[in-house]
């Protein structure tokens, strides 16, 4: 029986088991919106294409499928580049439908018009356009393909909107899982003897790909072995914190004795990441080690020095086949001291402490904030109530900058697929990332750490959790000024910050503002048919309705302004105990700056 292509294109996101679609609608593709009205795929309305961009990656992170972005042309996918770049650095699978102007008004400069390839080409894995409506299903299930294997990055797809409206009775295609490599026996005797004649060897793991639990099979043979496990930046939820195996994190604010044993050690294991200039301080350490190599991506793209021995495998397929061999016949003439000792550097490290006894907050800035002198949270105190009260099971998303170092040096994990940051240091994903990752694992606690700065990037992305019943808490840490540049310029200008000071709102009363009344409107909603993104409403078009067709009982916000320390504990209990979206706005003095990384007693 005939379909449209845009109808085709939903069929075959529900054959591939996509749950949810984070979109901001436009009439570029409305075909597909309709689809989605029908579809057992939940259509998630965003209210930014940065913000739906983000939650499509948390998704992805989060559950190892490719998260799925739908925007609109120009003005809609200029939005949505932030998180292309993003899931293009952070090797995060993610698919995302531009709508396009029809075919016949290519190349005339028409409303909107932009070239596709010409703005993603070097930020994605492939760009594909749906020009015959017959190969709608083919090349939706293609880039779904693309997305996940090999290096996972993004994959864009052009939906012009002539062709998503015409019929076509080509089938749904079947899609088959791509198995991942499998290291050989022969790559697994070279590399057990490799570690087996090293005196300090270690294992680098990162990247996606370590939601099967397959990090805990690995730390637990490290650990038998005697082999201490580093983790790449914002990937450390890849083991439980509670091996001895876990010697810390490498990259940002990761402790200085962390990166000096990194550098000190004579082989290296990097398992679904690779050497860059963020775990290697910027291309200066950890490039006189044998180098081993563990990913699915044959380029080794953004690795830099040596590689003595590559496998192709993911880190499950590695793990597993790992495992099977005995763990004392790696050892050696080592004993455990070597991986005893940073496992006992990072514990040190992330012992909760005052910011008093952790050497932070040393930064002036010679009076420029008239400010400086209010009332501020000890974060060392407040990460520390904080992790306790999670218990290392909480999904935590973080944006950028200074505000998010607390988090990962005082915030365990004991659980895989339970972090989502931008390792691209991008802004704004914190939000929208923890209002996705509510939505994905309603039975989970999930956690937003972010700036202010960071904040209302994509503080907007709130309404999507009340309008979809996600129940996020946000933290935002609010020193009033782009912490990060504002240390930069401290080493670089010192007494001369320019640029950096912003002005903030009360963030907790953007939480009473929605009340029951606000309403969770179904994203089966009518939708106007200007679209969100500056489109033209149809000549003669009547009233547009608004009320939505199917809505869900509403949910309260909850908000709370916290000054002094003595406050954070008991606003954190009641936030947790809130039964809906919560934010804690934490306000800290402005020369505050994250513990210092040499601190390890």
């Amino acid at each position: 029986m005939p379909r449209s292509a845009g109808h085709l294109i939903v069929d075959t996101l529900e054959t591939a088991g996509i749950e949810r679609v984070y979109a901001v609608p436009g009439e570029s593709y409305l075909d597909v919106l309709d689809g989605l009205y029908d579809s057992s795929v939940e259509t998630v309305v965003c209210r930014q294409e940065g913000g739906a961009g983000f939650m499509a990656l948390a998704e992805s992170r989060l559950t190892g499928r490719p998260g799925i972005a739908t925007v609109t042309r120009g003005p809609g996918a200029a939005n949505a580049m932030i998180s292309l770049h993003t899931a293009w650095q952070d090797a995060t699978a993610l698919v995302l439908f531009v709508g396009l102007v029809p075919i016949s008004d290519r190349s005339r400069e028409s409303f909107q018009e932009f070239g596709l390839s010409d703005w993603f080409s070097s930020t994605a894995k492939r760009v594909l356009t749906i020009d015959d409506e017959h190969r709608a299903g083919e090349l939706t299930a293609e880039a779904l393909r693309i997305a996940s294997s090999g290096r996972p990055g993004p994959v864009v797809v052009g939906l012009p909107e002539d062709v998503l409206v015409r019929l076509t009775e080509a089938p749904t295609p079947t899609i088959a899982e791509a198995a991942p490599p499998t290291p050989a026996t022969a790559e697994l005797e070279s590399l057990t003897a490799r570690i087996a004649a090293a005196t300090h060897p270690a294992f680098v793991l990162g990247g996606d790909g370590w939601h099967s639990g397959c990090g805990a099979d690995l730390a637990r043979w490290a650990a038998s072995a005697g082999i201490p496990i580093f983790c790449d930046w914002r990937a450390y939820d890849a083991l439980p914190h509670s091996s001895p195996a876990w010697a810390g994190w490498l990259g940002y604010g990761r402790a200085d004795a962390v990166a000096a044993g990194f550098a000190e050690a004579d082989q290296l294991v990097f398992v679904g990441c690779t050497r860059s200039d963020v775990a290697s301080d910027g291309y200066t350490i950890g490039f006189d080690a044998e180098t081993v190599l563990v990913t699915g991506d044959p380029e080794a793209r953004q690795h830099a020095g040596r590689i003595d021995q590559q496998i192709l495998a993911s880190p499950h397929t590695f793990a597993e086949a790992l495992i099977s061999v005995d763990a004392g016949s790696v050892r050696g003439a080592r004993t455990d001291a070597w991986m005893a000792e940073r496992a006992a550097i990072q514990s040190r490290f992330a012992a909760h402490r005052p910011d008093a006894e952790a050497g932070a907050g040393a930064t002036t800035e010679s009076g420029t904030h008239p400010d400086s002198t209010r009332p501020g949270v000890d974060l060392g105190v407040a990460f520390g109530i904080l992790d306790d009260r999670l218990g290392g099971d909480a999904i935590l998303t973080y944006g950028a900058g200074n505000a998010t170092i607390w988090g990962h040096r005082f915030l365990r994990h004991n659980a895989p697929a339970r972090l989502v940051g931008a390792r691209n240091g991008a802004m704004g994903l914190a939000v929208p990332g923890a209002v996705a990752a509510s939505l994905a694992f309603p039975e989970r606690r999930a956690v937003a750490i972010c700036g202010d700065g960071d904040f209302l990037m994509n503080g907007q992305e709130i309404a999507t959790a009340f309008a979809h019943g996600g129940t996020p808490l946000i933290i935002v840490i609010d020193n009033g000024v782009y912490g990060t540049i504002v240390s930069h310029q401290e080493n670089h200008y010192p007494g001369r910050p320019s640029g950096t000071r912003m002005v903030n709102p009360d963030f907790a009363t953007w939480m009473s503002a929605f009340d029951e009344r606000s309403g969770a409107a179904s994203a089966k909603s009518t939708l106007d048919d200007a679209g969100a993104n500056g489109g033209a409403a149809p000549a003669g078009a009547g009233p547009v309705p608004t009320a939505p067709e199917v809505s869900a009982p509403g949910m309260a916000g909850h908000g709370e302004r916290v000054e002094t320390t003595a406050e954070f504990e008991p606003a954190l209990d009641r936030a947790l105990a809130h039964n809906g979206p919560a934010l804690i706005h934490v306000l800290i003095d402005p020369a505050t700056m994250p513990p210092a990384g040499d601190e390890t007693s």
